[in-house]
């Protein structure tokens, strides 16, 4: 028993005192990946969420999918899904997870977090003070966690608000902006002007179930009751739940921090008025059997402070896709913008403007320009309102942040702030791509990579004469591709299985992207037209006598003929995809994005490739072969398809397909890196959407790496991850590296680097 006489002075809190190299406020995706990221480096990181989960928006608890540059495979961003960590977390969440249990994303989040012993996690801690040195850096932050009565006092050298709303840097006095810029201070044509409203507001997800049985629905007190005042009601059904409702949205007149509990209040007013009208309007036959599984307690947030940094990013920055020398991450979401009436606008429930392709995001958009020691990660990076449009989506965030926590470490490692690392950002940059960051345009140039300076032997290497034929077809309804990575010099013949029902024509393009590295077919190399005889599997060779000056990849386009159908093949290889011109509802109204009269967007046809199991590539020949796979590119620059494949692919007949480094002189190995394909074109929302499998196709299965001796130094049996960080436990000369990839899943064996190091 424990017994405490009365005082008459006041009672302090237990506070505990945690010093720590960095100190990470808030445990969204961002801060999630900024803290294990820096917790790898080495350092010790207190990671402090306000909430009883990680994952922010993400989470149980607000149940929004994440996603990032790949926009639902709705744009022209191909390969695009963030690398690193996020990459890690939600290529083990598909390996869980593939129906999309918000349930199960939090303790993938959890286990990711506790696996790493230099991360002190605080959960159901909130930050609400924060101390200063007279030089203007912080030192301390506390936090208050109500759950175990604990005041939590953390100092550490280095801070990162990821918290969202910016409480770390709010109470620091960094210098921060709320809503929407003037159109002429970054010469943005797509500012929004005060009917359109300046904010994006919060929305509130439920969920539903069917009992099996009637349940009636009576309806609180507080629930909306006249069911027009949502200018999009008929919208509304009994197939549409969760993330589909992302437009119940409301706030963005408001104060989107203070005002916070009015506008859940109000959210809910709307959830539970928008059931009582699928209940008991008699218009749903098939909500009887229905009832409310779950109704958020919180709302999503969207928008609230942004921190201004020593580069905003704005729209010019993503239109043009202006290169930095400084790049440390990138974006590809659309510039979505949303009215701030929300649900209760008559205006479309957002606008969703895209780039080309995808857009760097500079380090200087990371840190403070104010506070000296204050990251920035997340949806409150330095952004312009627009700009933010895109770089609020969670995987971008997630993904920067990554960069975040590696800066942390080498500011540490040379005694200096965030903005002093801008001299040495080269350096930052080989170790993101070492840590598996794709940044584009920044190749991979890694001086303790030993595996760059070995001679490479492949047991075989896959020469794509071509894809065989099925007795699938698809009719060319519309517009369709095939995207194909050619090489320099004459593009080959091509020859296709073509059935019609009568004799026609058919006209072909070959085209490539004005932009190397981008994905839009917006340069028209030839046009052939050629003609098809009646019949079934007719084969018809095109050859537009063109010679491409550098490798990149090339569209091999079939313009629609209503008569015509072209045939499928069941064989898929790393980094070959078909497409269609067309449109994905989620994220675009039609199959073109036109670029209104000064708005300062771009006008291009998406091109668009179809989710597993759909999708084949079309059944063609061509002459010659394409050779893009060649065992060197294991030594590139790029851990992905970048301009070419940038892969080593073994022929589809090798039943052992092995590569081997070798070197003239033994080389000291301590850790050994590999990068498979997970199928980055593939988006791997978290939650709602469910996948057609839980590990790709493309991915090896069975890898083995043995030195000069035969003694194996690593085997992963059932391998599913993009990659793998092999620490040997101790040092292994060798002359030879001999990787062993023993099983598939079903494709040609490919991988995309090996390196070591000593």
């Amino acid at each position: 028993m424990t017994r405490e006489d009365p005082t008459e002075s006041l009672r302090e809190l237990r506070c505990k005192k945690l010093a720590v190299d960095f100190a990470v406020v808030g445990g969204g995706l961002a801060g999630v990946c900024a803290a294990i990221q820096a917790a790898r480096e080495g350092l010790t990181v207190a990671l402090v969420q306000d909430r009883p989960v990680l994952g922010g928006n993400a989470s149980s608890e607000v149940r929004l999918w994440a996603l990032g540059a790949t926009s639902h495979m709705g744009n022209n961003n191909r390969w695009a899904r963030e690398g690193g960590v996020i990459d890690e977390i939600i290529v083990e969440n598909l390996r869980r997870n593939k129906e999309g249990n918000p349930l199960f994303f939090d303790t993938v989040l959890i286990d990711k977090v506790r696996a790493e012993s230099n991360i002190t996690l605080l959960l159901d801690t909130a930050v609400f003070a924060a101390e200063k040195s007279e030089a203007g850096a912080i030192t301390t932050v506390r936090g208050f966690n109500p759950q175990n009565g604990t005041l939590y006092e953390i100092s550490a050298p280095l801070f990162c608000d990821a918290s969202g709303d910016g409480i770390v840097g709010y109470l620091s006095g960094a210098g921060y902006r709320i809503g929407a810029e003037a159109a002429d201070e970054f010469n943005e044509p797509l500012a929004p002007d005060h009917d359109y409203g300046e904010l994006l507001g919060h929305t509130i997800n439920f969920y539903t179930k069917d009992a099996g049985k009637p349940v009636e629905y009576v309806a609180p007190d507080f629930a909306l009751k006249d069911i027009t005042k949502i200018p999009r009601y008929e919208w509304i059904g009994t197939r549409n739940y969760g993330c589909m409702l992302w437009w119940f949205e409301y706030g963005g007149r408001l104060d989107t921090i203070h005002d916070t509990a009015e506008i859940k209040n109000e959210l809910w007013r709307v959830v539970y008025g928008v059931w009582d009208y699928i209940k008991n309007s008699g218009k749903f036959d098939d909500a009887a059997n229905l009832t409310l599984e779950w109704v958020g307690h919180i709302p999503g947030k969207r928008e609230s402070r942004r921190f201004e940094g020593d580069y905003m990013l704005c729209q010019k920055d993503f239109v043009e896709q202006r290169r930095h020398d400084d790049a440390v991450s990138y974006g590809g979401w659309a510039v979505d913008l949303h009215p701030a009436d929300g649900v209760f606008s008559d205006k479309p429930p957002c606008t969703q403007f895209h780039s080309r392709g995808v857009y760097q995001v500079p380090y200087r958009c990371l840190y403070s320009r104010d506070v000296p020691n204050l990251f920035l990660a997340g949806r409150l990076i330095s952004a312009s309102h627009v700009a933010f449009g895109s770089t609020r989506v969670m995987m971008t965030g997630a993904h920067g942040a990554q960069a975040v926590g590696t800066a942390a470490a080498l500011c540490l490692e040379k005694g200096i702030g965030p903005r002093g690392l801008l001299d040495g950002v080269g350096e930052l940059q080989t170790r993101l791509l070492r840590r598996g960051q794709f940044i584009p345009h920044v190749a991979s140039d890694d001086p303790d990579d030993l595996c760059a300076s070995a001679t490479i032997e492949a047991s075989s290497t896959l020469q794509l004469g071509g894809f065989p034929a099925n007795d699938e077809s698809i009719a060319l309804d519309r517009p369709r591709a095939m995207l194909l990575p050619a090489g320099a010099g004459r593009f080959p013949v091509t020859t296709f299985t073509l059935t019609a029902e009568h004799e026609t024509e058919l006209e072909f393009e070959l085209r490539v992207s004005e932009r190397l590295g981008n994905y839009t077919p917006d340069t028209l190399l030839a046009t052939k037209k050629v003609s098809v005889p009646a019949g079934v599997n007719q084969p018809v060779t095109v050859d537009f006598n063109v010679a491409l000056d550098a490798a990149q990849y090339a569209f091999v386009c079939l313009l629609p003929n209503e008569h015509v159908s072209v045939a499928l093949s069941d064989l898929r290889v790393t980094g070959v995809l078909s497409l269609a011109n067309a449109m994905n509802k989620a994220v675009a109204k039609r199959a073109m994005q036109e670029a209104a009269p000064g708005s300062g967007l771009d006008s291009f046809h998406y091109w668009l490739p179809t989710r597993r199991p759909e999708g084949k590539n079309m059944a063609a020949t061509f002459d010659p072969p394409l050779c893009p796979y060649a065992a060197d590119a294991l030594q590139n620059g790029y851990e992905r398809p970048f301009i070419q494949t940038n892969a080593w692919v073994a022929a589809v007949d090798d039943g052992a397909p092995v590569v081997t480094f070798r070197w003239d002189t033994p080389q000291t190995i301590s850790r050994i890196m590999l990068s498979f394909d997970s199928d980055f074109d593939h988006p791997m929302e978290s939650v709602q959407m469910g996948h057609p499998e839980s590990v790709v196709p493309f991915c090896i299965k069975h890898v083995r790496v043995s030195d000069e001796t035969g003694t194996v130094l690593f085997e992963d049996k059932n391998n599913a991850r993009s990659r793998a960080d092999i620490p040997l436990g101790g040092a292994v000369t060798t002359r030879t590296l001999k990787v062993e990839i023993l099983e598939t899943r079903g494709t040609p064996a490919a991988l995309f680097k090996i390196r070591c190091y000593e």
